[in-house]
């Protein structure tokens, strides 16, 4: 949950939320977790273009390969059973998996993104 998009901007509101309140920044960085400077970005962007101001800026860098629905796609894939899908083990490995969800999806991915996933 802590890595979820909103579970973040939550996280953001409510320690922008104790500042606003008139606690120290220092003592709401160290309740939060957050870093001075962290919380500082958050307060300005906040007190400039409201709740808007605390969700995620588009980052830079390479685009992430799977997609929300590709992950929920291999993680029902998981929930099967390996036999029903031609395999010779009744436990799936990770190539076993990236094999099928090729078969599936038209998507190759190796087996450690399998893995990492």
């Amino acid at each position: 949950m802590k890595q979820t998009k909103e579970a973040r901007v939550f996280r953001r509101a409510q320690a922008v939320r104790d500042v606003v309140k008139g606690q120290r920044l220092h003592t709401v960085s160290d309740t939060w977790s957050f870093t001075y400077a962290a919380l500082r970005t958050w307060v300005h962007r906040f007190a400039t273009e409201g709740t808007r101001g605390l969700v995620d800026r588009p980052r830079s860098g390479r685009p992430p390969t799977i997609t929300c629905a590709l992950e929920q796609h291999l993680n029902r894939l998981v929930d099967h059973d390996p036999l029903e899908h031609g395999s010779l083990s009744s436990q799936w490995s990770c190539r076993e998996l990236a094999t099928v969800l090729a078969q599936q999806t038209g998507v190759q991915l190796g087996r450690e993104r399998v893995r990492g996933v």
